[in-house]
């Protein structure tokens, strides 16, 4: 049997990670039509399923998990083994991944600093989508919120995830919140993938009822964020990363109680990477500007 493509195996990877041809066809640029006809021509050389295809879902069968399983594996390799040869012979490129609030409150503020540190190092900088919680495959280097474990990984904690509540400070000026009961008169903004948040603060505070006017979900804790400056309600944003905003006045703090979640904002990397001087460089850099934030 011939070697099935690259180019297959790579579409069936990202239809697999999906669960979806449609949003794998979105990703590869591709039409959904085309990533069917890579995965069944990829079907009929290895001569069985890899998909099971009911009329609403899409899942792998055995065969197909055990093979996911495998290539993942030779696709972190294979780009670490590429990675690595261009820090040796060509241009210098570091791909960093990182929640998109950590990038526009702590990473690019400061990304001039790196920059003029280490001006022959490229970067490729990805906000990650699926809230910042595992190190993908395709990153050097990852800043993740979790608590781990982080198998295989080598992992690097920068400063505790605490959530405190904050808006803007023209809607308190409007409607001042004094006692936590105050809350109710207003609108709470949460986070889609941390609903329980802001329960959690209020059995933190010892709240007995929290029943807000209203409640606003929101995808991204950047979205949340840009909705709490906008006076649309009151948010749980993380204390640390809001520093900035809330020394400018565009926030203000609404109550100083902070929810410790027992997370932490982490730095990852794939042991085998963490020797590049690249990434070594740009690890250490991060590391000692979360260090300095946090001691101010």
């Amino acid at each position: 049997m011939r070697t099935p493509s690259l180019k297959a195996i790579k579409t069936f990877q990202v239809a697999a990670r999906h669960s979806s041809f449609a949003v794998a066809a979105d990703e590869l640029c591709i039409t959904p039509s085309a990533v069917s006809h890579q995965i069944k021509t990829l079907e009929t050389q290895l001569g069985l399923p890899l998909f099971s295809r009911g009329a609403r879902a899409l899942a792998l069968t055995d065969a197909g998990a055990r093979y996911l399983e495998q290539i993942d594996d030779l696709f972190i390799r294979l780009d670490s083994v590429t990675e690595q040869l261009r820090a040796r012979f060509g241009r210098s490129s570091v791909r960093l991944h990182v929640p998109a609030y950590f990038a526009s409150e702590m990473l690019l503020p400061r990304l001039s600093e790196f920059s003029k540190l280490h001006d022959g190092v490229d970067l490729r900088i990805e906000t990650q989508g699926v809230h910042g919680r595992v190190h993908a495959a395709e990153a050097d280097i990852s800043v993740v919120v979790g608590t781990g474990p982080w198998n295989g990984l080598v992992a690097h904690p920068l400063f505790a995830q605490t959530l405190v509540p904050a808006c803007a400070p023209e809607l308190l000026a409007e409607r001042p919140v004094q006692r936590y009961e105050d809350l109710n008169t207003h609108t709470l903004l949460v986070h889609e993938a941390r609903r329980d948040d802001w329960d959690r603060w209020a059995t933190t505070v010892g709240m007995k009822e929290l029943r807000p006017a209203q409640i606003v979900r929101i995808d991204s804790m950047s979205a949340a964020t840009r909705a709490a400056e906008k006076k649309i309600g009151i948010a749980l944003l993380p204390a640390e990363l809001s520093r900035r905003k809330f020394a400018s006045g565009r926030l203000a703090r609404v109550f100083d109680d902070e929810l410790v979640t027992e997370e932490n904002y982490t730095l990852l990397v794939r042991a085998e990477d963490e020797s590049r001087d690249d990434i070594r460089a740009l690890c250490a850099w991060l590391m000692e500007s979360c260090r300095s934030v946090e001691e101010n």
